[in-house]
């Protein structure tokens, strides 16, 4: 059975409960084969990266919390006072104020049944008033297991529609913000749409009145002033569905591993990581991972895994653009052997090798015409 399966991989410990940042890092390289079934199995990987020597580089100082929950405050003072004026540029807003509701006032454990009335109501009344639904709880499945997701988001609701709000509290710097920031609050607002069409679906509306376009609020230069900008998540929610419906079906992977597989930490009796590192490692390593540098800023393994790139020189470490376009040559040493002739191609790499070796004759042309040029 699929679920003593993965129980026998995670070992005697209950499965670690996804965050949205997990979901959305699921986004992020959605052909790791290694993190599919670990996050199916729900291995906590932080835990993991740290026993095997290759702790994850993940945290915020405590300067950057407060300063995020202190922007967070501001821009929700006073019923969202402030991002209610953001959002009549962004969306064009006819109305000039709404209804608050602070989920959070129900007390945590009640938080999910109580989100889920008030979208219900909400979602049944097709009337053009405005609605801030604010600190709501989602859920999500994950490979068979629930997790609650607990946002710093708004679900907004306007004529029917709901938009989630993303507060962050990286700058926009003249119009321009960090694109790997950028890309990571989409990959994160993604995973509450989808949480949110989810919970649409179950109550028996139409999930897409849940915008695929999310509403993204920063501070603008190196003040406190909070500017907002539509995000169209399109793309990341259809991979974020991919990679979900591929830990669904993840049986197929899970049946080409080593029946004695498991990831057990094998703990004592206070909690402590017993079991060997470099058998943990050896287990790790039975599962390919697609590594990329992109990994670095999204998955707990991300310093093991480049390592284990580098120990085999693979191709991964160049990035996703170049190893796609040396499809089939899986080595950096290969990849020059075959641009310098000294290899002949395999099955499938004559086009590849081809190319490989009218750059290397470039690259040759080109040092030849600097060193001339140098000589003179």
């Amino acid at each position: 059975m699929m679920k003593d399966r993965l129980d026998a991989l995670r070992g005697p410990v209950p499965p670690l409960a996804h965050d949205a940042r997990a979901i959305a890092a699921l986004a992020a390289n959605p052909g790791c084969a290694r993190r599919a079934v670990l996050d199916a199995a729900g291995v906590d990987k932080e835990l993991t990266a740290r026993h095997v020597g290759f702790p994850a580089p993940f945290g915020r100082s405590r300067f950057a919390i407060t300063r995020g929950d202190a922007f967070e405050a501001q821009v929700k003072e006073s019923g969202c006072a402030e991002l209610l004026r953001l959002l009549r540029e962004v969306l064009h807003l006819p109305i000039p104020e709404v209804a608050y509701h602070d989920v959070s006032d129900v007390g945590a454990h009640l938080r999910h049944s109580h989100t889920r009335r008030l979208i219900d109501r909400a979602a049944r009344d097709d009337g053009d008033a405005g609605t801030f639904y604010d600190h709501p709880l989602f859920a999500l499945e994950i490979a068979g297991h629930t997790s609650y997701l607990e946002p710093d988001v708004i679900a907004f609701r306007l004529g029917g529609r709901f938009h989630v709000v993303e507060i962050k509290s990286f700058p926009v710097i003249d119009g321009q913000a960090d694109p790997v920031k950028v890309a990571a609050a989409a990959r994160q607002a993604a995973v509450y749409v989808l949480a949110l069409r989810e919970l649409l679906r179950e109550l028996g509306h139409d999930p897409m009145r849940a915008s695929h376009e999310v509403v993204l609020v920063c501070p603008e230069n190196f003040a406190n002033k909070p500017v907002a900008a539509l995000l169209d998540v399109r793309r990341e929610l259809a991979v974020l569905r991919r990679q979900l419906a591929r830990m669904a079906r993840v049986e197929d992977l899970v049946a080409s591993l080593p029946e004695e597989l498991t990831f057990d930490l094998a703990r004592d009796a206070s909690g402590i990581p017993t079991r060997p590192a470099a058998e943990l490692a050896d287990a790790l390593g039975a599962v390919a991972a697609r590594y990329a540098p992109e990994c670095m800023s999204a998955c707990d393994l991300c310093f093991f895994c480049r390592d284990e790139a580098r120990a085999c020189g693979s191709t991964d470490l160049l990035g996703r653009h170049v190893r796609d376009q040396l499809g089939g040559v899986a080595t950096v040493s290969e990849a020059l052997a075959l641009a310098e002739g000294a290899r002949e191609p395999a099955d499938g790499q004559d086009e590849i090798a081809r190319l490989l070796r009218y750059a290397g004759e470039l690259r040759a042309e080109c040092l030849e015409g600097l060193e001339l040029e140098g000589a003179r």
